[in-house]
C-alpha cells in the first residue's frame, strides 16, 4: 500500500526505514525508465529526422496540391466546359421541336458546328467534369433519337448522378434502346432500374408502365400485374393510370 511521505519526512524504526528505502528505489527506477524510453525515442527521432520530415513534407505538398488543383485548374476547367455545353444543347432542344430537320440538327449537337464543340467533343476535352458527364447523357439520348441503339446504350451507361429524374431517365433510355434491338429481357431489367431509381410521379409510373407492358409480352403476367397495381394505386394522378385498368384485366385473364 503507497504512503504520502511529507517533507522531511524521517522514518521512526527499521521497518519505516525499509518501506522509505524501498520507496525511494522504485521511484527511481521508474524515472530511470522514463528516461531510457525517452532517450529511445529521441535516437529514434534523430535516426529517421530525414524520413519524418520527408512524410510531413509530402503530406504537406498533397494538401497544398489538392487545393491549388482545384482552385487553379478544376475549377477554371469546369467553368469552361459548362460554358460549351450551352451550344450543343441548343441545337439538342431544337431538334426536339423540329421534326423535319431534326436529324442534321441531332448530329449538329454530336459533333459541333461553327468552331463550337458538340456533345462528343466535351466528352473528350473536359473528362471528369461535371459538364463532360451531363454530355454523356445528351449524346446517349441523341443516339438514341438518331436511333443508333447501341451508341445510346454506350454513353447512358457511363452517364452518372443522383438526380431524381435525370438519372431515372438515363435507365429508362437504355431500357429503350433493348427495347428497339430486341432484348426485351434486357429491356425490362432497365425499365425496372428507372422506376426504382427514385419516386416520383413524372419517371416512375413512366417506367412501372414500360416495364408491365414488356412483362406481359414476355409471358411475366405476375411481375406485369403488380407493375400495373402499383400505377393504379400510387400513381392514380398520373397519364398512365387512365388506361391502366384495362391491362389489369387484360392481365388477369
Amino acid at each position: 500500500m503507497a504512503t504520502y511521505k511529507k517533507r522531511g519526512f524521517k522514518p521512526k524504526n527499521k521497518v519505516e526505514e525499509v518501506q522509505f528505502d524501498e520507496q525511494d528505489s522504485t521511484t527511481a527506477e521508474v524515472f530511470n525508465t522514463l528516461d531510457e524510453s525517452a532517450s529511445k525515442t529521441e535516437a529514434w527521432v534523430q535516426k529517421n529526422q530525414n524520413y519524418i520530415l520527408g512524410v510531413i513534407g509530402a503530406i504537406a505538398l498533397g494538401v497544398l496540391g489538392y487545393l491549388g488543383y482545384n482552385e487553379f485548374i478544376q475549377k477554371p476547367k469546369e467553368a469552361s466546359a459548362a460554358n460549351e455545353l450551352y451550344y450543343p444543347q441548343q441545337y439538342f432542344d431544337q431538334a426536339l421541336t423540329n421534326e423535319t430537320a431534326k436529324d442534321s440538327l441531332f448530329t449538329l449537337a454530336l459533333n459541333g458546328a461553327e468552331g463550337k464543340y458538340g456533345f462528343l467533343d466535351i466528352i473528350e476535352e473536359y473528362k471528369g467534369t461535371k459538364a463532360a458527364n451531363l454530355a454523356e447523357y445528351s449524346a446517349g439520348m441523341t443516339y438514341l433519337n438518331l436511333q443508333e441503339y447501341d451508341n445510346a446504350i454506350e454513353h447512358l451507361e457511363k452517364f452518372s448522378s443522383d438526380d431524381a429524374v435525370l438519372g431515372a431517365m438515363a435507365k429508362g433510355g437504355i431500357g429503350d434502346a433493348f427495347s428497339q434491338l430486341n432484348q426485351p429481357e434486357d429491356a425490362l431489367d432497365y425499365y425496372e432500374k428507372a422506376a426504382a431509381h427514385s419516386a416520383n410521379d413524372f419517371t416512375t409510373p413512366r417506367f412501372l408502365y414500360k416495364a408491365g407492358v414488356i412483362a406481359l409480352d414476355l409471358g411475366q403476367k405476375d411481375k406485369a400485374l403488380s407493375l400495373f397495381e402499383r400505377i393504379k394505386n400510387e400513381f392514380s394522378a398520373s397519364q398512365e393510370a387512365n388506361g391502366v385498368d384495362a391491362l389489369i384485366g387484360l392481365t388477369k385473364n
